[in-house]
């Protein structure tokens, strides 16, 4: 018995960081942790009542989706996406969020909100209308962007939806961990602090999918006849599943750009990081110049035929982000002010939730994010990171396999997903404690516990609780009941943080901000776009 417990704590030692001194370090320093910033974004399709894709143009009664604070589009016209402003108090921030959802189930009539990351049944891809954003020049390039999405990928990939979570620690923290003074003298420390956050992610972050994962089943209107490889079962009514997946969304089938993964974009340093994105928009792809940027008509079809059309196309499950000012782009910001936040983007929408994201989520996402903070994280080479992407893929397509493993790095040493699951939340429960002692409560710690009992029981996983639903219910008439009980609780609650004047109010600025950027331009659009290239 002994050495077999002598084998385990080494394997632990190997695949886990000892984090135990900056866990001592941060029971002796609760206070750094007080004042974490976070914000939500939440993506959703709006769905006819049969479940199939609405046809309606972004409800004009929500106001201009390119000036609204809190409702816009993402890649569609029928893609909402929801912003809630930073927040310090998570019962606030998923008040704000639920109150977006309120409002907009009572403008959307019998349309409903679509409660799954993969998309509904959309039979034709030319279904899908671009989201449109006015005649202004930022709004016709905004759409002319996406015009470029979906030539190189296809409208359908491009309504899948997800939930992103933006995460900052208070400068408090890196004030006690990293004796900075402040933001301005401290941004390259800060940026590092961040840097280590981020490598820690792509080792470690499958965890997230196979905790939260709900995307093991497809339409298979979502394959237009595509050939794929991965062995699906099938009910022969459309619905395609593997049986030990956790986010389809996040496979091969969902967002890839092959050609972005000789970019070489690693997360050593915040120099070049930005070196190596600012040379993919600058990249020429074979692939995206036998497109060309315009059709024989002369129609535009896309913004270049660069590897990457603009910074944003870069697909990755977190991203380095600071707030731009006007007209200035993402890179330029963190090299100007470091990294401010941090952005996930790996989580499926929560099907068992109205609005998406659930508490649970959020807290499991504080207590993961801080320890990837404190963990240390050795320099990750392009190599390694492709060799990280082999974990994420073996947890997305078969996460609750029996005796699955994860690799470490590029090492062909496997380890136990369960073993090192468990370890790691070991870890998490004692941040879980700094941060309940923070609020007197015991919250995260309850988190904790619950979320750990899935590396020992895997059908208490999101994935594997929505497969069985769908299963007994197939995956439109699961969606459209979801759907429509949402619907039907959000239009009887009440506002509790916002009024409907408030969004009244949101919706004349935003169209009234909207007029004046069109009635402002100068330029036309021809002389607009090559000003942006300059």
């Amino acid at each position: 018995m002994l050495n077999k417990n002598k084998i385990f704590s080494q394997r632990e030692v190997n695949v886990i960081p000892d984090v135990s001194k900056a866990l001592s370090w941060l029971e002796a320093h609760p206070d750094a942790l007080k004042g974490i910033c976070r914000g939500i974004e939440r993506e959703t399709l709006r769905v006819k009542p049969d479940g199939h894709l609405a046809t309606s143009g972004h409800p004009e009664s929500l106001g201009s989706a390119l000036k609204h604070d809190w409702i816009t589009t993402d890649f569609a016209e029928t893609l909402l996406e929801f912003i809630t402003p930073v927040d310090q108090d998570i019962d606030h921030l998923l008040l704000f969020l639920r109150d977006i959802h309120r409002h907009v189930a009572r403008e959307l009539g019998e349309e409903r909100m679509w409660p799954f990351s993969m998309p509904c049944i959309i039979d034709d891809a030319d279904e899908i209308q671009l989201a449109q954003y006015g005649s202004s020049n930022i709004g016709r390039m905004k759409t002319l962007y996406r015009q470029g999405l979906k030539n190189r990928y296809g409208a359908l990939m491009q309504t899948i939806s997800g939930v992103h979570y933006n995460f900052s620690l208070p400068l408090s923290f890196w004030q006690e961990w990293a004796d900075v003074k402040d933001k301005e003298s401290g941004k390259e420390t800060i940026s590092a602090g961040y840097l280590r956050l981020i490598r820690n992610y792509y080792r470690f972050g499958w965890v997230i999918p196979y905790l939260f994962g709900a995307s093991p089943a497809i339409n298979d209107s979502f394959l237009q006849g595509r050939e794929v490889k991965l062995p699906f079962e099938t009910d022969g009514k459309g619905m395609l599943w593997l049986p030990y997946a956790t986010s389809l969304r996040l496979s091969d089938l969902g967002y890839t750009n092959k050609s972005q993964s000789g970019l070489g974009i690693t997360f050593n340093s915040l120099e070049e990081y930005v070196r190596a994105l600012k040379a993919a928009i600058k990249t020429p792809s074979e692939e995206y110049a036998a497109l060309g940027t315009k059709d024989v008509a002369g129609n535009w079809i896309q913004l270049n035929t660069n590897v990457l059309q603009i910074e944003n196309e870069l697909y990755a499950p977190i991203r380095p982000k600071r707030v731009t000012r006007s007209g200035e782009a993402p890179s330029d910001a963190l090299l100007r002010g470091g990294i401010e936040y941090i952005e996930v983007r790996s989580l499926d929408i929560n099907p068992f939730s109205a609005t998406g994201v659930d508490a649970d989520q959020v807290r499991f996402l504080d207590l993961f994010l801080i320890w990837c903070t404190l963990a240390d994280a050795p320099e990750m080479s392009a190599e390694e990171l492709l060799c990280s992407r082999k974990n994420w893929n073996r947890v997305v397509l078969e996460g609750r396999k029996p005796g699955q493993v994860i690799a470490v790095g590029c090492e062909e040493a496997q380890h136990s997903l369960v073993e090192v699951g468990k370890t790691l939340f070991a870890d998490l429960r004692r941040v879980a404690e700094v941060l309940d002692s923070n609020q007197g409560s015991t919250q995260y710690q309850q988190v904790c516990d619950q979320l750990v009992a899935s590396f020992d029981d895997p059908e208490l996983t999101y994935s594997a609780r929505i497969l069985q639903a769908i299963k007994d219910n197939g995956l439109n008439g699961t969606g459209i009941a979801l759907a429509e009980q949402y619907r039907h609780l959000l239009n009887e609650e009440p506002l509790e943080v916002l009024t409907e004047e408030d969004f009244a109010r949101q919706a004349r600025e935003s169209l009234a901000a909207q007029k004046s950027l069109e009635e402002s331009d100068t330029l036309d659009f021809e002389a607009y776009l090559a000003s942006r290239e300059g």
